[in-house]
């Protein structure tokens, strides 16, 4: 009696069959197009557009610039005689606006990069796009066109509106019109992009801000209670380069006659931005998200 033989192996059906010549390479039908610069500014505009946080902020610091802006022209106006205007720059009565506004521009130039490690989003934008500086620098000029462009607009309008209602006020020369409008809008945007880079660097939302405020405020404040004759240099110094007394540089209207002047405190801000962009930068593609 013959032994019933073991039943020959099936042939593996032709999807389950090793790769080969006879089983062409798989191509994709989705388009796989290399990823660039203007791939992350368009991915950063549209975080920076669809969060509540942009509009309250902006929101509040036109309401601000403009409100408070209008609102000195109003009562510069209405107290003051024909004379007296003549020795005034109606530019400068946007810097008292500018001020407590840069508070908003700064709380909004932090939550750009920190909010994203408070929430972990930080991690899917760096699988999205692994080039780190690349996120950053897209970050960066997301972030300074919206600031510069917001501060512009307000500015320009309050400026207008204040040399329309004090008639009798000397008329600001071109040179002016740059400065009270264009440079200072640029000083403001360097700021929060400046806060922006801190905010890459401490990676807390409320301690950014905090260190941000103290750089806004605290030398100005400090200097006023230096009465000590010792402390007069340090005292002339951080009134000097304090940024309130910049923000009127602009309008010329400096708080001393020492320190910057002209177009100075925007290289210096730009200067300062520049060098934390790079720290930043370097701690950036060293530690993990």
């Amino acid at each position: 009696m013959s032994t019933p033989q073991p039943p020959m192996p099936q042939a593996a059906p032709a999807w389950q069959a090793a790769p080969g010549p006879a089983y062409p390479a798989y191509t994709s039908p989705i388009p796989v197009v290399r990823t660039h610069l203007g791939h992350a500014i368009t991915s950063e505009w549209t975080k920076i557009r669809s969060v509540r946080s942009t509009m309250w902020t902006l929101g509040m610091f036109v309401l601000l610039v403009v409100g408070i802006g209008l609102l000195t022209g109003v009562l510069v106006s209405a107290h003051s005689s024909e004379g007296s205007l003549r020795s005034e720059n109606p530019l400068s009565f946007g810097v008292f606006g500018l001020l407590l506004g840069s508070i908003c521009i700064i709380t909004l130039g932090v939550l750009t990069t920190a909010s994203e490690y408070g929430t972990g989003m930080i991690r899917t934008t760096m699988t999205a796009c692994p080039s780190r500086g690349r996120v950053l620098a897209a970050k960066a000029i997301v972030f300074f066109a919206v600031a510069f462009v917001m501060t512009l607009v307000s500015v320009l309008f309050v400026a207008f509106v204040d040399v329309s209602l004090l008639d009798g006020a000397k008329q600001p020369s071109g040179s002016e019109w740059l400065k009270g409008t264009v440079g200072i809008s640029l000083y403001i945007a360097l700021l929060g992009l400046l806060s922006l880079v801190i905010g890459s660097v401490i990676r807390h939302s409320a301690g950014a801000i905090t260190i941000m405020i103290g750089v806004l405020l605290a030398p100005l404040v400090m200097a006023l209670f230096m009465f000590a004759e010792s402390l007069d240099k340090v005292r002339t110094a951080l009134i000097d380069y304090s940024i309130p007394n910049q923000l009127g540089v602009f309008y010329s209207n400096s708080l001393s006659n020492s320190g910057p002047s002209g177009w100075d405190p925007l290289w210096i801000m730009l200067g300062v931005t520049a060098v934390a962009f790079g720290g930043a930068y370097l701690l950036l593609e060293k530690r993990d998200v």
